[in-house]
């Protein structure tokens, strides 16, 4: 499979750090990898949903598998250059930020649940999200991560 613009949420270092950062936090693999397949690649088809946002003042994606970008039904393009407030409708976003604050003094959340919305304002909720702060080598934050598997259209 031909994968999306290799932007900066494409890149094997950032796949790398998700992975990493992942298993930092949580002590649990995010994918069980196969040989034969990049980690690009692995992580782009998962059948998790996983996407990540920097440390803009306003975070904007920088990362989006497939099933995050048909969830959302958006292009790569689109999906990482949209703020990450947006996914929220604006009556989840006071909640989303308070969750995003425990995210990060505590290193990650599992079991988070929201509403989010899509580009084309299709609503569905999240169930038993984990969602991490992704940092390098040395501990230097670079932003935040989530994944999950279950979700409801409402």
């Amino acid at each position: 499979m031909q994968l999306p613009h290799t932007g900066v949420g494409a890149t094997e270092e950032h796949v790398r750090l998700l992975l990493s950062s992942y298993r930092r936090w949580t002590g649990r693999e995010l994918l069980v990898l196969r040989l034969g397949e990049s980690l690009q690649e692995q992580l782009f088809n998962a059948d998790t949903v996983i996407l990540s946002h920097g440390t803009e003042a306003d975070p904007v994606l920088n990362y989006g598998n497939q099933r995050g970008l048909d969830l959302w039904e958006m292009a790569w393009e689109r999906f990482t250059s949209t703020p990450s407030r947006l996914t929220a409708e604006p009556m989840e976003r006071a909640e989303r930020d308070r969750f995003f604050e425990a995210v990060t003094a505590n290193g990650y959340v599992d079991n988070y649940t929201g509403i989010r919305i899509s580009s084309t304002g299709r609503r569905f909720y999240i169930v038993n999200a984990t969602v991490w702060n992704v940092v390098d080598g040395s501990g230097c934050y670079l932003g935040q991560a989530a994944a999950f598997s279950e979700y409801q259209y409402l």
